[in-house]
């Protein structure tokens, strides 16, 4: 079916080291969404994460301390604060048609095909023969073996090796269960503020620096224009763990073989741990790797993480998968995957049932067919978004191998520009600098919208910025 003749519908989310996802799936009515924001001052906003003592003051407290390392987050994630703006501006503009091109949340149907097989599961649910409880915390033994041959053929992963979960961010939090309070990390900057967010409640950072906006014991590996998104990895410290995403989010670099070869050399000489978010693999036009586990070596030294959400809409289904190669050990030579399994088994029951028939559907190759025509749709929306900023003379970076466009708009404030945008097109984008500091200058643009909408939103940019 041609690109422009596929039609689809839905809703929004994302995040920052200061900012947050909103995962929800809306009927087709309710994801025309008219939204607004409020004239407030648009200064470089933190929303700061302490509780509401001042308006709600009891004449009880308990005993309990309050765990500090809560207390050391500057900010809410990114989204709700988006989200709050939005909702201001629609109160203030409540004819306005606002357009969300933020948070980076689906908004096209789950295909027909997916569907179909999780509401015949449901309806079995309703009878003896078809009902089931618990599954195995781990995952259904088809789904894992179907995400190995589709995702992993021939690169010496197992299927016992994945896990299948209710998402790669939820993972991500139980990784850094299993690393614990004692090791060091270190992040892409800008990046998805999951993996600093979680740090911190963990316990593995100092206080939050204010005069470079960085959590002290992180180290923030610059990734730039200049240098082409990807670290110098040269003057990299040490850390035990690195979070590495690509195609990346927010930038949508994606690293090539050759850099990703250094990525897991330096791991290997360091003896650190990579985790790699490969969420948005299957966006991508260049021949770059799609898993890290292409790469000679990575099983000793790395850990996978992905999803469907963005395959195939299921940020509301919720489920993803994470790979822990049993060659991975710990210094004392411990295998991860243990520890891993012991922390899924204690703090999640598996994901649902009825997910994990979507997701084998998912895999099939009508379903496969399926997804790749929904990204093909998003891919679409992206080319259309960056011809518009490359006609107004804007340096524009990503798109090519990810569903996110960054525009740079050097010397300004991000959340200055967001602001500007947002009041005068209708238009909500994602500041940059609620992936980090690096992010500063920049405006993310995501390409997950109706293409009636996108088109709207770029014709506005063109008035806006003629």
């Amino acid at each position: 079916m041609p690109l422009h003749q596929y039609h689809f519908n839905a809703s929004l989310s994302s995040s920052s080291p200061f900012v947050a996802p909103l995962s929800a799936f809306n009927s087709s009515a309710s994801r025309n969404q008219n939204v607004s924001l409020p004239p407030q001052n648009f200064g470089i906003c933190r929303c700061v994460a302490t509780p509401q003592e001042a308006k709600t003051q009891t004449a009880y407290k308990t005993n309990v301390a309050r765990n500090a390392n809560m207390g050391k987050l500057q900010a809410g994630y990114l989204f709700p604060e988006v989200a709050r703006r939005r909702n201001a501006h629609k109160e203030k503009y409540p004819d306005a048609q606002v357009i969300s091109l933020g948070i980076g949340d689906t908004t096209e149907p789950i295909p027909d095909v997916i569907t179909s097989s999780m509401s015949k599961k449901c309806q079995a649910l309703s009878t003896l023969e078809g009902y089931s409880g618990y599954g195995a915390e781990q995952g259904e033994k088809s789904l894992r073996a179907a995400i190995r041959s589709t995702f992993y053929a021939h690169l010496g992963i197992d299927d016992d090796d994945i896990f299948v979960s209710d998402g790669a961010k939820c993972d991500i939090s139980r990784l850094q269960v299993v690393f614990g309070s004692n090791v060091t990390m270190a992040v892409q900057d800008p990046s998805y503020p999951a993996y600093v967010d979680s740090s911190v409640i963990m316990g593995q950072t100092g206080q939050f620096q204010t005069d470079v906006e960085k959590y002290a014991n992180i180290e923030y590996m610059d990734c730039t224009p200049e240098n082409g998104f990807f670290p110098d990895l040269s003057k990299s410290p040490r850390t035990d763990i690195i979070f590495f995403c690509s195609p990346n989010n927010p930038t949508g670099a994606a690293a090539t073989r050759e850099q990703l070869t250094g990525l897991v050399q330096f791991a290997k000489d360091n003896g650190s741990i990579i985790v790699y978010d490969s969420a948005y693999a299957l966006y991508m036009s260049d021949d770059n790797p799609r898993s890290i586990f292409e790469i000679p070596g990575a099983r000793e030294v790395a850990i996978e993480t992905s999803s469907f959400s963005k395959y195939a809409g299921f940020t509301g289904v919720r489920l993803g998968w994470t790979v822990v190669p049993k060659e991975l050990l710990f210094s004392d030579g411990f295998p991860v995957a243990r520890d891993f399994n012991r922390v899924v088994c204690t703090c999640f029951n598996g994901a649902s049932t009825v997910a994990q028939v979507g997701g084998l559907a998912c895999l099939s190759p009508e379903g496969l067919k399926a997804m790749h025509e929904v990204i093909g749709f998003y891919k679409g929306n992206t080319e259309i978004i960056v011809d518009t900023f490359n006609s107004l003379g804007f340096k524009v970076y990503g798109g090519r191998n990810a569903p996110y466009v960054w525009v740079h708009f050097p010397g300004r404030s991000s959340w200055d520009v967001f602001a500007e945008i947002l009041e005068k097109t209708h238009v909500v984008t994602t500041p940059g600098s609620g992936f980090g500091p690096g992010g500063e200058g920049f405006v993310r643009v995501s390409a997950f919208g109706h293409r009636g909408n996108v088109l709207e939103a770029c014709k506005r940019f063109r008035q806006l910025y003629k």
